[in-house]
């Protein structure tokens, strides 16, 4: 009997690790992103180019960059929150250190969090109203000089109002 015990557990321990390292993939398959070219434009007059992946659903904002163990120095993500509004964010499951640029509902950057902890559990907050979140490599930020009043550019921050 206390075989079958010990058998029952190891069986068990080996397919909750098999669902530990399988689903963060099987997720990643799961959840698609569309891109599209991305123009952040300083006040400084520099305009820095950028081809983003684009969250705007639900699930597509929940999963985001999580997972992902590199990215291209000219990539990101833009999250669309549909309306302005205080957006809260974590690093939790999310490999690669970020900037997060926080722009309102004219692309123009209101807040940035540079840096960003992975896989940390800390709250980061928009400090305000904003309908775009712009995730890119951490430093890049800082590398270019992109500050608050700098405006991010592309399809999805041009796109009418519905």
């Amino acid at each position: 009997m206390r075989g079958l015990v010990v058998l029952h557990a190891i069986r068990s321990a080996i397919l909750a690790l098999f669902f530990m390292l399988a689903l963060p993939a099987l997720a990643e398959e799961q959840v698609g992103f569309d891109k599209e070219p991305l123009l952040i434009q300083t006040a400084a007059g520099k305009v820095l180019h950028f081809t983003v992946e684009i969250a705007s659903t639900p699930d597509q904002r929940a999963y985001g960059l999580m997972f992902r163990k590199v990215m291209a120095d000219d990539a990101g993500m833009i999250f669309d929150f549909d309306e302005p509004r205080r957006v809260t964010m974590w690093m939790e499951n999310t490999i690669l250190p970020l900037d997060m640029l926080f722009a309102d509902d004219t692309g123009t950057i209101r807040h940035i969090k540079e840096k960003a902890v992975p896989y940390s559990r800390d709250i980061i907050d928009s400090m305000g109203e904003v309908k775009y979140v712009v995730e890119l490599n951490a430093g890049i930020a800082s590398k270019f000089g992109i500050k608050p009043g700098d405006r991010i550019v592309s399809a999805t921050t041009t796109k009418k109002a519905k």
